[in-house]
């Protein structure tokens, strides 16, 4: 398919999406009926400006309407997670890993006996988790909390919080923070 008849059926698409005749949408851009039938065609190409103005009309921009319209993935497998060990004793495994420019960010965490994530100070979001295996100790502010195999938590990151493991195994949990952080 030519470049030409790939805008005219991208513009023509839009059109019936507004609900628009091709005479009405030449109305709109004060151009004619015929130059907008032979353009969805893919018979004539329209300057830049003109481009510009049809798709102005058709509620979208240049950029959006020659963006990439890929759905967004939906499934990530476990050959898909990102995995840093740190030196500290624990293991993070990001499960989405284009998380970061979403507004969520989920993580499987795995914490050797006896270690101890770093403190994280005050900051804008909230913080949910859920212990699949062993217990850790939550420390939020002044207080600490024992959660334990099948025990979630959630607050809101506006005081100082960590997490140390609490028991003689290796502690997992998922912990799902908003915006991304870790």
């Amino acid at each position: 398919m030519e470049i030409e008849e790939k805008i005219g059926l991208k513009i023509k698409n839009l059109r019936n999406k507004n609900g628009l005749t091709q005479e009405e949408l030449a109305a709109r851009c004060e151009l004619t009926k015929s130059f907008i039938s032979q353009l969805e065609r893919g018979q004539t190409a329209p300057s830049v400006s003109t481009l510009e103005d049809i798709v102005e009309c058709l509620g979208t921009n240049l950029s959006e309407f020659f963006g990439d319209e890929k759905e967004p993935k939906i499934v990530y497998t476990k050959e898909e997670y990102f995995e840093k060990e740190d030196k500290n004793g624990y293991k993070v495994e990001w499960l989405i890993a284009s998380a970061q420019g979403g507004n969520i960010e989920p993580i499987l965490v795995r914490l050797q006996p006896g270690t101890e994530l770093k403190p994280d100070k005050p900051h804008e979001g909230e913080e949910f988790g859920y212990v699949l295996e062993g217990a850790i100790m939550l420390h939020y502010g002044e207080d600490t909390y024992k959660v334990k195999k099948g025990d979630s938590f959630h607050y809101h990151t506006n005081k100082t919080h960590s997490i140390s493991s609490a028991s003689n195994k290796e502690a997992v949990f998922l912990w799902v923070s908003t915006p991304p952080s870790f």
